[in-house]
């Protein structure tokens, strides 16, 4: 134990002797831990906030009408009431929806346009301003599409062309991103009877289940589409999880190849630390001579540039850890706005995953040089100059 303390005294020794060459080695892997760190914590970040507004809409079934070469017919009557019966307790909305052109005062441009029974408004989207409507002529505006056109309760839009429907804007939603079959941001929600009385009576576009208890999602589902396809499809179910997985397993992968760009600069640093530690064999031949000549065995030659090795990998990792925190924390506030799932332990694992890899490379660019240190004959190192 006290010669390993020497050991590891003469490579903290050869560190100090030759800092400035040492600290650059360092500063390459404070970099790549830096990389590798603060792009894996973004990524995490990113996905568990994407992740937390979809989760919202998680337990949401969809049933699209199955759609056939030169059919646009939607969802009839007969087959919502056959989808309530599959879907027991759980509150079912039909929808129906289109694009169309809108006129706002001189602006004018495209939108989505959802139609629905007042009674499920609520539970599509949730009014920020003014309030919902109640079967009459009035609109409800996306935020998104407000913000564009600059409109506020009591503007009008016109629905169509030349000659369309003029709408006054009784609420304006609030934020909803994706919510379930619908992304209402950018959307016009009217009540069913004015939509039909626009585009005329096609069907439902879709009908949407919101499962109460998640984990009868599946049976809810299979229910559907035995009832529904059991001659011939009918109806598509689209269950919301599946987008969920799609959509984290996308930012997963984004994360990943966004890292192991990241790991290039541990590339260099690597190559760097290899070629400090070969230098410090070169320099140091005489006095590797001199330490086999008292005793010291091939291995513990080996130990202290292997020491060296993780000196410089503990302190440039520690460094990089220290720097990624803070300057992932600073990039996120700025990005987001917001840093609550900055501190989750899925982001915080990168810190010391980061370190270990820092480590690691340190360690492996060092195993050549402490080997050839360790076979370098002890009579031809003492006469070396």
């Amino acid at each position: 134990m006290i010669f390993s303390r020497i050991l590891f005294d003469l490579a903290t020794r050869n560190v100090r002797l030759h800092f400035l060459r040492s600290l650059l080695a360092a500063v390459g892997i404070v970099i790549g831990v830096l990389a590798i760190t603060a792009m894996g914590m973004m990524g995490s970040t990113l996905q568990l906030s994407v992740s937390s507004q979809l989760s919202e809409g998680a337990n949401t079934l969809v049933v699209y009408p199955y759609m056939t070469t030169g059919s646009d017919e939607g969802i009839t009557e007969r087959q919502l009431r056959d989808i309530k019966l599959s879907a027991g307790t759980n509150p079912v909305i039909p929808i129906m929806s289109g694009s169309d052109r809108i006129a706002v005062g001189s602006e004018d441009g495209y939108a989505s346009v959802y139609g629905l029974d007042p009674g499920d408004i609520g539970e599509i989207a949730e009014v920020d301003r003014g309030v919902s409507v109640r079967g009459g002529e009035g609109a409800l505006v996306g935020p998104a599409l407000a913000r564009e056109y600059d409109m506020r309760v009591g503007s009008r839009i016109t629905l169509g062309s030349e000659g369309g429907r003029s709408l006054r804007v009784v609420g304006i939603l609030k934020e909803s991103g994706f919510s379930g079959a619908m992304m209402t941001d950018n959307a016009i929600v009217v009540a069913e009877n004015t939509f039909t009385s626009i585009y005329g009576d096609k069907g439902y576009s879709m009908v949407q289940i919101v499962v109460k208890d998640l984990s009868a999602i599946d049976r809810v589902k299979e229910s559907i589409e035995s009832k529904m396809n059991r001659r011939e499809d009918t109806v598509t179910v689209w269950d919301s999880r599946a987008f969920l997985d799609m959509v984290n397993q996308a930012l997963g992968s984004i994360s990943l190849f966004v890292m192991a760009i990241g790991g290039i600069s541990l590339i260099v640093a690597a190559v760097s630390i290899f070629n400090v530690m070969l230098m410090s064999v070169s320099e140091r031949i005489k006095e590797i001579g001199i330490l086999r000549s008292i005793g010291v065995q091939k291995h513990e030659i080996s130990l202290i540039f292997l020491y060296e090795a993780v000196i410089l990998g503990v302190a440039g990792s520690f460094v990089g850890a220290l720097v990624s925190l803070l300057g992932g924390y600073l990039l996120i506030s700025f990005m987001f706005g917001d840093t609550t799932f900055f501190f989750a332990p899925q982001t915080l694992v990168y810190i010391p995953v980061g370190m270990g890899i820092g480590i690691g490379v340190c360690l492996l660019s060092g195993v050549y040089p402490a080997l050839r240190a360790a076979r370098l004959n002890p009579i031809e190192a003492l006469g070396a100059e």
